[in-house]
């Protein structure tokens, strides 16, 4: 062969290309046959057809045919097993012993979830019984490949650098033998989610769901075409609950009326909370071991909330004050309670009481006005107005109206009678209010600015007093303000206390 003439070198490479390519022929055809007989769950898998696959990778077409003969095949068993666990017969009407899925699981959202164990259980078992098979030799197929590739250059993608990755094959291949189980998997919900018109069913589907592809996703990567299915499964139960919640605020906006006597949150609050608390469960539950996200939420709550309480501000426009805020707070209050539980409703929670404290400092303003008004010391304050820190102004406040001795023991009088009773009279405005701790601190709140009002009315009397005893003569002096409107800051303090 190292003569000039290489005729014999030439037909000894060409006879052995084709007696090694006849080989590889051979052992693609064998590797065929094996896969139509191949029990994956057999744990002692022939480790000829391992050794086979890692020679045969020297040969990257020929491996990916195989690959693509095994996926089909595993495909149509995958979705036949899939199939018996339905309904309980196979395809060659075969009857299994164990009950199917279709018989057992009566209840709607468990014929879904137990369709979607079996599918994740078949995954996993898939996916381990195929590490044995083509990966856990090491590097072994990755080595075979990428010498293959170096003598076959031309089957090289391009922009492929990194060349075989291994996981990365593995879970294309498991998702191409679920793809079969996948679509029967998405017929059979969606005849689940259109046949039924219950809006919290709905979102527990599109929950349970949206649960297990988180799941799928670690399982198979973010580039499955499983993932795909689920996600249209889970938007499919979302636009089911969307319909079924616009179907429901319509019914509710034609029947609104007037707000309950009592101000408690109407019926139709209450119902739309037990269904906001049954999401709720479900929403934590599912994002419990997987990763879920707060402003997911943010959409539910818009879809079963936010309607509702918009109907309660519109009947709190048919109602008076105080009855306004306190049906408005009740309401609130009832859906802070349902939220607070929930991490993921932290913001709306905290929005919820933004607007409850801004109702509750209009209803502290009503007490602070029915406390001077039915005390009488409206009508001082509103005499003082106009009266300033100078001593010419000061010197005036005798002769108001409002100062004048018959006027001013008047208001003394009508403020000793209001005291006794004064914070019961006040909290009996805010009975209706559901939390006794709210009326309580709302009547303080406004018994404070009450006391602030009369310390103010006070100094100013006091003061008037200094000036007027200096301008006048002793004997001609007439009684001072103090004496006719004697009640101390101390004394009222206490009272209201």
């Amino acid at each position: 062969m190292g003569t000039e003439d290489q005729r014999l070198g030439l037909e000894v490479l060409e006879r052995s290309s084709k007696q090694i390519n006849a080989g590889y022929q051979k052992l693609y055809r064998w590797i065929q046959r094996e896969f139509k007989t191949l029990d994956l769950e057999n744990p002692q898998i022939n480790a000829s057809i391992r050794r086979s696959l890692r020679v045969l990778a020297e040969r990257p077409a020929l491996f990916q045919s195989c690959l693509d003969f095994f996926a089909e095949a595993r495909e149509s068993i995958l979705s036949d097993s899939f199939y018996a666990a339905l309904t309980g017969t196979t395809s060659e009407t075969q009857t299994l012993v164990t009950k199917p899925i279709e018989f057992q699981a009566h209840d709607p959202l468990r014929y879904v979830g137990d369709m979607l164990a079996w599918a994740h259980s078949a995954t996993v078992s898939e996916r381990e019984a195929l590490e044995v098979l083509f990966i856990s030799d090491g590097d072994e197929i990755k080595r075979s490949i990428q010498a293959g590739l170096e003598s076959e250059p031309w089957l090289r993608d391009e922009g492929d650098e990194e060349g075989f990755d291994g996981k990365k094959a593995l879970n294309q291949l498991v998702s191409r033998d679920l793809i079969g189980v996948a679509r029967l998997l998405r017929q059979r919900t969606e005849q689940v989610i259109q046949s039924h018109n219950d809006a919290t069913l709905a979102y527990k589907i599109a929950s349970l769901i949206g649960f297990y592809r988180s799941t799928f996703v670690r399982l198979l990567g973010t580039e499955s075409e499983v993932l795909d299915i689920f996600t249209t499964l889970e938007n499919s139960a979302m636009r089911q609950f969307r319909a079924s919640m616009r179907d429901r605020v319509a019914a509710v906006q034609s029947d609104l009326a007037v707000a309950p006597i009592n101000l408690s949150p109407p019926d139709f609050l209450d119902e739309a909370l037990q269904m906001l608390k049954i999401l709720a469960n479900s929403y934590d539950t599912s994002i419990a071991t997987a990763d879920g996200h707060n402003s997911d939420f943010n959409s539910v709550l818009v879809e079963t909330l936010d309607p509702f309480l918009s109907g309660c501000e519109n009947l709190c426009k048919g109602l008076q004050m105080p009855d306004k805020d306190i049906f408005a707070i009740n309401c609130l209050m009832a859906t802070k309670t349902v939220l607070a539980p929930f991490t993921f409703a932290k913001e709306r929670v905290s929005q919820i009481a933004n607007t409850i404290n801004e109702h509750t400092e209009k209803l502290v303003e009503y007490q602070h006005q029915y406390l001077t008004y039915t005390s009488g010391l409206y009508t001082l304050l509103e005499a003082l107005t106009d009266i300033s820190d100078t001593a010419e102004s000061l010197r005036t406040i005798p002769n108001l109206d409002a100062f004048k001795p018959e006027a001013l023991v008047m208001t003394s009088q009508q403020l000793d009678a209001f005291l006794p009773s004064a914070l019961m009279d006040a909290a009996e405005n805010l009975k209706q209010l559901h939390s006794r701790k709210q009326v309580q601190d709302i009547t303080e709140e406004a018994a404070g600015k009450f006391c602030e009002d009369f310390e103010y009315v006070k100094s100013r009397l006091l003061a008037a007093d200094d000036f007027i005893h200096e301008d006048e003569v002793p004997e001609e002096s007439p009684p001072s303000l103090r004496d006719l409107f004697p009640r101390t800051s101390g004394e009222i303090r206490v009272l209201l206390s």
